[in-house]
C-alpha cells in the first residue's frame, strides 16, 4: 500500500509481546490481514477495545500470515501484528 508515513522523533518501538497499546484503544481501527505473498485476506473494522477478539478472528485463518492495523476514520497506518513466534 501506498500513503503518507509521518513519524516523530520521540515515539519509540512498541515491543511488549501480546500486549496492545493504550493509543490503539482509543480510537476505530481497521484490521487488514494478508497473506505471506502481500494479497489481503481479510478485513475487520472494529472498536479498539475489542482489539484482541478482532486480531484472534483474523489470524484465525490459516492464509493470513499478519495483520494491518489502520484509525479508521483518516486512514493512518498504525501498527503491524504478527503470530507469536514469527
Amino acid at each position: 500500500m501506498r500513503f503518507a508515513v509521518y513519524n516523530r522523533q520521540v515515539e519509540q518501538k512498541y515491543a511488549e509481546e501480546n500486549q496492545v497499546p493504550k493509543q490503539l484503544r482509543l480510537r476505530t481501527l481497521v484490521m487488514r490481514a494478508f497473506d505471506a505473498d502481500a494479497m489481503m485476506v481479510g478485513w475487520q473494522l472494529g472498536d479498539g477495545r475489542e482489539l484482541e477478539s478482532a486480531i484472534g478472528g483474523l489470524l484465525a485463518d490459516p492464509r493470513a500470515a499478519y495483520l494491518h492495523i489502520h484509525y479508521a476514520a483518516p486512514d493512518c497506518y498504525a501498527a503491524r501484528t504478527i503470530r507469536a513466534g514469527t
